[in-house]
């Protein structure tokens, strides 16, 4: 007796004691397997169709092996767009060995493995249950151990957002816009880092740069070219 089945989307004609590669199942080797989807057996001249499936036929399985199929390349080329895209896949396989060709609603010699899902909810309550217990001894010592974190982070960011990097000096300031390449935001946040006068800016070391470089969304090479427009500006 033969069958022909459906399992992820193709169509396969199977008989007892058959080897078969198919689409991935979840299941373990040595698990039982159910395919309900028989889209037409017989023997011999005598094949029985159905709309679309057989109604009371089954076909079970075993899983020998989990496995991969071969790697396809997927290479695709567009001409004089200096574009090449290459993609590999190998698609996941099950090993089964057909057991029995079912008709008329029989049920078969040895039982179906659990779905997942219906294992997944058998673990559930105890998982749950587990949880709880574990989440309760944990709270009180994760809840005390993250206020004394958070203090400690939050006070050195408070330290860094109080000390500038260099100290203005008394008087007015000058207007560091006048300098090609700083705008109104960037004086703003020289400003808040203590340089407010083409004097300072003049005087600026090489180690100074870096500092700022380091801390500031500026590069050195800007912070040079302000430098030496600074020099130009300060002699008036």
């Amino acid at each position: 007796m033969f069958a022909v089945i459906k399992t992820g989307g193709k169509q396969y004609r199977v008989a007892a004691n058959d080897l078969l590669k198919i689409e991935k199942l979840e299941a373990k080797v040595g698990e039982i397997v159910e395919i309900g989807q028989v889209l037409a057996h017989g023997e011999g001249e005598n094949v029985t169709f159905g709309a679309p499936f057989v109604d009371g036929a089954l076909v079970t399985a075993e899983v020998v092996e989990q496995g991969k199929n071969r790697t396809v390349i997927a290479f695709k080329k567009r001409r004089r767009q200096n574009s090449r895209r290459k993609i590999g896949h190998r698609q996941l396989l099950t090993t089964v060995r057909i057991s029995e060709i079912l008709l008329g609603g029989a049920k078969p010699s040895k039982k179906a493995a659990a779905k997942p899902e219906a294992r997944a909810e058998a673990k559930a309550p105890e998982a749950k249950a587990e949880v709880a217990a574990e989440a309760k001894a944990e709270a009180a010592p994760k809840e005390t151990k993250a206020k004394k974190e958070a203090k400690a982070e939050a006070a050195p960011k408070e330290e860094a957002k109080a000390a500038p990097l260099f100290k203005a000096p008394k008087g007015e300031p000058d207007d560091l816009t006048v300098i090609k390449g700083i705008g109104p935001v960037a004086a703003k946040d020289l400003a808040e880092q203590g340089i407010v006068t083409f004097a300072q800016l003049a005087k600026l070391t090489d180690k100074d740069v870096a500092k700022i470089d380091e801390h500031m969304p500026f590069s050195a090479d800007q912070i040079k070219d302000w430098r030496e427009q600074a020099k130009e500006l300060a002699k008036k």
